[in-house]
């Protein structure tokens, strides 16, 4: 059984580790109703951009661009995929990089020919320690996304599209459902399929007037794409942001949560212990106060 010292010793180790994980767990909900502002604050523009591709192809037609899938019975687009992958830069998050790392693999495992875009330090040490190789890995860090970054990565993403290096362009990250859950998605993104931008929600109006496009339909919506993806990325890199905060509260809430149930457990251990080196100092006080009348008694 260990000393009274021993477990006051634990009790103060247990105890300072309870500090940094109450400490990581307000700087992580500052970090979350951050991050989260931002993305509020940049939805409306994505949101009306979307918009405005949805009305060129209610009002245009049939638009031919090749950031769309071919129509029905062209070849199969059977080349090399690229992929974002988009992880945090430590663990303590629970199974966040993991799942994301999961769907990756996924990916890999199905359609081998795909090159790794990584976005996060611990995506990069897995993949280098996997010997997977990495086409390109983003040396900035993920604990602050902003839209200049979103757009060097979406830059270098469309640059390989444009080329035909890259036939389908996917994001791997992470989606808050809500502020209670959240999953790890696998999207493509290059390229769309026309029916997210042709089918017309029950508020949106229809489109009754003429539009004149100059020069040409096609270049006003290539020349518009660049943006749309550039607010996608920079929403995933959000998104999965907000994800890694949360799963990190929750990590943190139950490591506080275990320290206070083994600070319990150890004070009760230490009273114990106490309380047996008390009684047997008294039983030893006791005894030798006995030994000595009958001593004297003789």
């Amino acid at each position: 059984m260990p000393s009274t010292k021993e477990i006051k010793t634990h009790m103060e180790s247990v105890g300072e580790t309870r500090k940094i994980t109450n400490a990581m767990y307000l700087i992580a909900s500052t970090k979350l109703r951050r991050a989260r502002q931002e993305l509020e604050n940049t939805r409306p523009y994505f949101e009306a951009l979307q918009g405005e591709i949805k009305r060129i192809f209610r009002t245009a037609g049939n638009v031919d661009s090749h950031y769309f899938y071919p129509p029905q019975g062209a070849p199969p687009l059977n080349g090399t995929y690229g992929c974002l992958v988009i992880t945090a830069d430590k663990g303590l998050a629970g199974a966040y990089n993991q799942n994301a790392i999961k769907r990756a693999m996924e990916l890999l495992n199905a359609h081998p020919d795909t090159k790794l875009f990584v976005v996060g330090e611990y995506g990069r040490r897995f993949f280098d320690s996997h010997r997977i190789p990495i086409e390109h890995s983003f040396l900035y860090t993920a604990q602050n996304p902003t839209m200049m970054r979103a757009r060097e990565i979406s830059a270098l993403l469309l640059d390989g599209f444009d080329r035909g290096e890259l036939q389908k362009i996917y994001v791997v990250y992470t989606d808050m459902e809500n502020s209670m859950s959240f999953q790890a998605r696998c999207s493509r993104l290059l390229p769309f399929h026309r029916k997210i931008f042709t089918d017309t929600a029950e508020h949106e109006r229809q489109v009754r007037e003429t539009f004149e496009f100059l020069p040409d339909v096609r270049t006003v919506l290539n020349s518009m794409m660049p943006s749309y993806v550039s607010g996608f990325i920079y929403s995933a890199l959000i998104d999965s942001f907000c994800c890694e905060q949360n799963a990190r509260m929750t990590a943190m809430d139950s490591a506080n949560q275990n320290a206070e149930n083994l600070l319990t457990e150890l004070s009760l251990q230490y009273n114990r212990v106490r309380q047996a080196g008390i009684t047997q100092e008294i039983t030893e006080i006791s005894a030798g106060a006995k030994a000595q009348r009958q001593k004297k008694e003789r």
